[in-house]
């Protein structure tokens, strides 16, 4: 049965279109001044509405008919049944769910309650771990088996891949109401959480835009530089490490001629800036070949980013005052402090950690180093998965109700939902458009997350700039080796 909302929709339309026809003919059979002819007129119209209303009670009673929504059946011909279930998609933040505020999101509502409706069962996403717990709360619940119908939201962590390499993870492969050449799965969860032919954690909503370049506009002027330019080199292809050096060369400024300088080029979190070096020039710290980890914190792309960025930061990121945290750099970045910030998508907005900044701010992609032909973003969605602990007739609903769950809406099929929000949240349209969307289809997958006992952030990048590039490289080299050998068991 379609929902409610459906229905008003079609009978709505149907009657708006047959007023209109109605109304013109009888405009055209009225001769002007003639009377008679307007009175008859009026009284044939009113009886061809009448009948036009009747009509459009008998349309809006069989609207199966004119159902946008195409009904999925088995073999035999018979509609799916979920047969009554009550699904919950755990994850750590959900609340109540909000109401519409547009009309993508009416009809994404329709439809999803018109799937519920059609395969019977009922779908909800409920916040019942916390960020922390989330995976370890995955591991107690499959590993005890629980009767409850749960699909889990997780987080790349290594409780995630110990519990995918120890089988407490279905196998989505085997299930065949899942498709993954599907683009809605292109930001590559069930790529990353996969080994050999087999696949354990799955995504199929709209990705997150992650790490690009803040500009300010304003100092960009007063150094004499078109404030657009970085978008200008970034659409022609020209926004490069040599580039975006340059820039900061011209940037950074002692203003009073004291020796001291008081507009940097940078400011942001190091570790940030050293990471999308790595990513900007095809590097990794861990690869994935033939089903197994592979190290390549040594790989000359990746030895040649680190480097770079050794250096840029040296020469070009703002002093610290004495005493300051290690977060001063988004304060900084709002005082006007530094040109240019290393930072993620979501601090722009209202809400988010720029809404205090009074100057307007441009956002472009990481610059491209000369190992690459394109710009990137590193996807850094949320694995979601369904316990082992299931049978295969359980697990296939549960996966079926997902796949529904984040399928297009119909009628929907290239709206871009996320681009509203974003709008919102940038002063110029042009981080949406050029980058944001860009940031949507250019994107890659990381695998260095997943390997336990590995740290990133304390084994290599927090103290990167400490010693020389060669000597942290060094130091860690045989301890990853024996993470990534370790994982691959």
């Amino acid at each position: 049965m379609k929902s409610k909302m459906a229905k008003k929709v079609i009978a709505a339309s149907l009657a708006t279109v047959m007023t209109v026809s109605l109304a013109a003919c009888g405009d055209e059979s009225a001769p002007a001044g003639n009377e008679a002819s307007d009175s008859s007129a009026v009284e044939s119209s009113a009886e061809e509405s009448s009948a036009a209303e009747s009509s459009v009670e008998e349309v809006a009673s069989s609207e199966e008919e004119v159902s946008p929504y195409t009904v999925l059946t088995d073999e035999n011909g018979n509609v799916y049944d979920l047969g009554g279930m009550e699904i919950i998609m755990r994850d750590w933040w959900s609340g109540d769910p909000a109401e519409p505020t547009n009309d993508y999101e009416e009809a994404r509502d329709a439809y999803r309650e018109w799937c519920q409706e059609t395969y019977n069962f009922t779908f909800k996403q409920q916040a019942i771990s916390d960020w922390g717990s989330a995976p370890s709360d995955f591991v107690d619940y499959a590993t005890a088996g629980g009767e409850e119908n749960y699909i889990f939201i997780l987080r790349e962590d290594a409780a995630t891949t110990a519990a995918m390499n120890n089988g407490l993870m279905y196998d989505l492969a085997t299930l065949d109401c899942l498709d993954f050449s599907e683009a809605k799965w292109s930001a590559g969860v069930h790529k990353l959480m996969s080994k050999g032919d087999s696949i354990y954690c799955m995504y199929g909503e709209t990705t997150e835009p992650r790490t690009g370049i803040y500009f300010n506009k304003r100092l960009l002027e007063e150094a004499g530089i078109d404030p657009n330019l970085p978008y200008d080199l970034q659409e022609s292809g020209e926004w490069t490490w040599d580039a975006f050096t340059d820039l900061c060369a011209q940037v950074q400024r002692d203003v009073d001629n004291d020796g001291v300088i008081d507009i940097a080029a940078l400011t942001q979190n190091d570790a940030e800036f050293i990471n999308y070096a790595v990513y900007s020039n095809n590097g990794d710290y861990v690869g994935m070949e033939d089903g197994k980890y592979v190290y390549k914190l040594e790989s000359d792309e990746t030895l040649e980013a680190l480097n770079w960025a050794w250096d840029t930061l040296n020469q070009y990121k703002l002093v610290y005052p004495e005493g300051a945290e290690w977060d001063y750099y988004k304060q900084a970045w709002i005082n006007g402090e530094a040109v240019f910030c290393t930072e993620g998508a979501y601090c722009a907005g209202p809400s988010a950690q720029w809404a205090t900044m009074e100057d307007e701010y441009g956002f472009v992609c990481f610059p491209m180093g000369p190992q690459a032909s394109d710009y990137t973003n590193v996807y850094s969605n949320n694995p979601v998965a369904i316990p082992a602990c299931y049978d295969a007739d359980k697990a296939w609903k549960l996966a079926f109700a997902y796949n529904l769950w984040t399928d297009p809406v119909p009628g929907y099929e290239d709206y871009e939902p996320w681009r509203s929000n974003y709008y919102k949240n940038f002063p110029d349209t042009e981080a949406v458009d050029y980058t944001i969307a860009r940031m949507m289809t250019n994107g890659r997958v990381t695998y260095h997350g997943l390997i336990p006992n590995l740290d990133l952030g304390n084994d290599l990048v927090y103290s990167l700039l400490s010693s020389t590039v060669s000597e942290k490289v060094e130091s860690i080299r045989d301890t990853w080796q024996a993470y990534i050998a370790e994982a691959n068991q």
